[in-house]
């Protein structure tokens, strides 16, 4: 069957096209470069800018005895009577080091929850947990407070870096990977935005120098 001259003219000017290709118009828009640019600060900086400016409340400890101390003074200040803390080895860590008040039961009875954390993310300001931690998936959403003790070995720049290490880890994903961005708020109702409606009014993290 003869080709129709419509159908011929159009494959006419595909072939001239392909011989003469027009250049894109937005080269760039085609690019794999990461939109976000690269740290100008020290990672510890960066995160504690971006932790605090989501109303996260940062605290940088030289050791785990001065850890010890800054979480004692800051219980006494609030008159903390029930601190939880599931992790052995961060119980371990507080108690040879001097706090030794962490006589919550459970967690949906104390003043404040304590966890550890897989990675900080400085870029988002973000703390990134996993359900693979002895913690489990609610001691860092159940507690009025969280904190989180970290160190200076956890930080990384981006979430990418922070998926990556936990998926190396664990040589897959856990179950639950969340992160933390600050304390929880929502602006469902009349666009009013509230602070600790689903999670905790408060997030502490504690950054210790790792000697």
């Amino acid at each position: 069957m003869a080709m129709s001259s419509a159908k011929e003219n159009i494959l006419k000017k595909i072939r001239q096209a392909l011989i003469n290709p027009v250049p894109v118009p937005f080269p760039l828009s085609e690019g794999t470069d990461s939109v976000f640019k690269p740290a100008k600060q020290e990672a510890e900086v960066e995160f504690a800018e971006n932790f605090t400016k989501l109303q996260g409340r940062f605290v940088f400890c030289v050791n785990e005895t001065e850890l010890a101390q800054q979480l004692d003074a800051l219980a006494k200040s609030r008159n903390w009577q029930k601190v939880y803390c599931q992790e052995p080895e961060l119980r371990s860590m507080l108690q040879q080091h001097g706090y030794d008040q962490l006589n919550a039961p459970d967690v949906h009875t104390c003043d404040a929850a304590i966890t550890g954390c897989e990675w900080l993310v400085a870029r988002t300001g973000s703390i990134l947990m996993s359900s693979a931690q002895p913690s489990g998936r609610i001691t860092s959403v159940y507690g009025q407070v969280h904190i989180c003790i970290a160190y200076t070995d956890q930080l990384l720049y981006d979430i990418k870096e922070a998926l990556q290490q936990v998926k190396d880890k664990y040589e897959q994903l856990p179950s639950l990977v969340t992160l933390a961005t600050g304390p929880s708020r929502t602006a469902d109702i009349e666009k009013t935005l509230v602070v600790g409606v689903h999670g905790p009014k408060e997030v502490f993290c504690f950054l210790v120098e790792r000697s």
